[in-house]
């Protein structure tokens, strides 16, 4: 990455539908948040931030650095609320120019994702992944943009409201290197995948 790009992970939500907070779920024996913290890492993202609220301290013992973890105190209100903190975090640190914003409970998508997205970063950037033309995650957002977003950002929205407003918002290709999909129900995970 020619500039620095801060990685932010949001994985503050309790899991209603899936039966438990995601982040803690294990896929091929890796925790989500430490799947995604090492994705997040192979591509590059400093420094990177966790956002956590619904079993905040059982997420916070599975990352090596507990000063990358972030509570957001309003995290059962939605994503919003996880994104407001999160912003704010990486506001108070000097050099990222950009944020890559990624979601703990996508474990389809890789590191050469996040590398192609983060190629973008300016300080003016609004970039998102997208996965056959559909707009997916991560979502690169310049700094200069960071607290216009943390006004906006409200219940499972995130920035999505915000996102809709911009015609400058470019949309990156990525199908070619992975699935966008989410995990909902334990049942969207592979029969060799034992999760939680």
């Amino acid at each position: 990455m020619a500039e620095r790009v801060a990685g932010l992970l949001l994985a503050a939500g309790a899991g209603r539908r899936f039966g438990g907070p995601k982040a803690l779920a294990d896929l091929d024996g890796e925790p989500l948040v430490r799947r995604a913290l090492r994705i997040m890492e192979a591509a590059g993202c400093t420094p990177i931030r966790v956002v956590v609220g619904a079993a905040a301290d059982e997420v916070r013992a599975l990352l090596p650095d507990p000063d990358m973890v972030v509570v957001a105190e309003d995290w059962a209100t939605g994503m919003g609320a996880s994104l407001r903190t999160g912003l704010a975090e990486l506001d108070r640190l000097e050099g990222p120019v950009a944020a890559l914003v990624h979601l703990v409970d996508l474990p389809w998508v890789g590191p050469e994702i996040l590398t192609r997205v983060a190629t973008e970063a300016t300080a003016d950037t609004v970039a998102r992944a997208a996965y056959e033309g559909i707009p997916g995650h991560p979502v690169l957002l310049g700094r200069t943009w960071w607290p216009q977003i943390a006004k906006t950002a409200e219940g499972d929205r995130g920035a999505r409201d915000w996102l809709a407003t911009r015609t400058d918002l470019r949309l990156i290709e990525c199908a070619d290197l992975g699935s966008g999909r989410d995990v909902d129900h334990r049942a969207d995970f592979p029969n060799s995948a034992s999760p939680g």
